[in-house]
């Protein structure tokens, strides 16, 4: 067995730097056009030729999505930054479109191409398509099987990658036109408005303005409400069914966010080719991933239609048990005091934790906060402020702490 790539959601240059300082084998990122998520922070070509650098320099792949489809007035504009991005050195462009495909074969035909899970590959036939006109790699429908994984391996000779956490879209494989419908906004050109999260009631037709709950429950419904996806537990399964590589979702989400799911996804994979024979999940990595922001979790369709099971129907509110609260960016061992990038509010004598890309989780009670000036402070409230505190065990750099959500 081959051991699969970590691949990490890159939504802007900080969020790339965690990706792989917390065990990221690649990332996924855009330029300012021509990706499936219009309003990430994504990157400009500067931020991208630093990212690059810092990814290489890490032994990690940089991969570019250019997966919107494309209108006549776009074609141009994609062959001078095709050219752009094959003399920054990207790693691969992440293509959905055929007439995309095909430019990039003819104007980049030394970067490899990996197809968008938005060009809806779900079976051995649409894969088989694909390699023989020169596609490295194919991103598989959301909506495939394990058993459809490893037929389609055993069919092809491509690489297939696999989405295994993130969100899931209520659309086949987000090929979704409801934004466009009620907003003007496109799904399939990165401007998604999410209307499937929405609270939704139903309006007979001869009582215009007369607005009922689907059931009888005065909350509405959320009748498009995908649950989150989580497929820690079939890793070993999916390696096993020959997946090349497992995609982490989540450009909008938080820095916080792209940690934590990467260094328990790395965990897993490494203690699984550990030990293949006596693998044990452990119990920790499924509490990591409750303390991020997230919808009830469900395997998707890995094991067949999920029916209700897939959906989450009373809330589309996002469940954590942690809250992020700051990032470490420098720590003076002499002095043992941490300097902290400020993202949310935290106050002297609070009990926190602190994990790194190296470190287990500590908790550690504030003491002696100071703002950016030197000066005492009973409270850090101005987001993005770096203030210090001392910290009585050493913190590397990009190490994140977190606070317990009390309810």
């Amino acid at each position: 067995m081959k051991k699969p790539e970590i691949l990490a959601p890159a939504g802007d240059l900080e969020k790339l730097k965690m990706a792989v300082l917390y065990g990221a084998d690649a990332v996924y990122l855009a330029g300012r056009h021509f990706g499936m998520r219009a309003f990430a922070g994504n990157f400009t070509e500067e931020e991208m030729l630093e990212g690059l650098a810092f990814a290489h320099r890490h032994g990690a792949k940089v991969y570019v999505t250019l997966n919107i489809f494309a209108n006549n007035d776009d074609i141009q504009r994609l062959t001078a930054y095709m050219q752009r991005l094959a003399r920054l050195g990207v790693d691969a462009l992440i293509i959905a479109d055929p007439g995309v495909f095909a430019l990039a074969r003819e104007i980049v035909p030394e970067i490899p191409i990996h197809i968008s899970t938005q060009a809806n590959t779900t079976n051995w036939r649409s894969a088989l398509f694909w390699q023989e006109i020169g596609a490295k790699r194919v991103v598989l429908a959301r909506e495939v099987t394990l058993a459809e994984i490893a037929e389609i391996r055993s069919r092809t000779e491509l690489e297939l990658e696999v989405f295994v956490h993130g969100a899931m879209c209520w659309a086949y494989s987000g090929r979704c036109y409801l934004s466009h419908h009620l907003t003007g906004r496109s799904a399939n050109r990165g401007e998604c408005a999410q209307a499937c999260r929405w609270k939704y009631s139903l309006m007979e037709e001869k009582h215009p303005g007369k607005y009922l709950p689907v059931f009888e429950d005065d909350r509405g419904i959320h009748i498009l409400n995908a649950r989150d996806l989580c497929l820690l537990a079939y890793l070993p399964d999916l390696v096993k069914a020959g997946v090349n590589s497992f995609k982490i979702e989540g450009r909008m989400k938080s820095a916080y966010y792209v940690a934590t799911v990467t260094r328990v996804y790395r965990q897993a994979l490494d203690a699984f080719f550990a030990d293949t024979q006596n693998f044990i999940e452990n119990r920790l990595w499924h509490e990591e991933l409750h303390k991020i922001s997230h919808r009830p979790y469900s395997s998707g369709f890995l094991l067949g239609n999920p029916g209700e099971d897939g959906q989450e129907f009373s809330s589309t509110q996002q469940l954590a048990s942690h809250e992020f609260v700051g990032v470490v960016r420098a720590y003076d061992s002499q002095k043992k005091r941490a300097v902290v990038e400020m993202r949310n509010r935290f106050a002297e004598n609070e009990f926190l934790s602190v994990f790194g890309p190296a470190t287990e989780p500590r908790e550690f009670r504030v003491a002696s906060l100071k703002n950016s000036l030197g000066e005492p402070i009973q409270e850090a409230i101005r987001v993005q402020e770096l203030v210090s505190l001392a910290m009585p065990f050493p913190v590397a750099e990009y190490s994140l702490l977190r606070r317990e959500i009390k309810v």
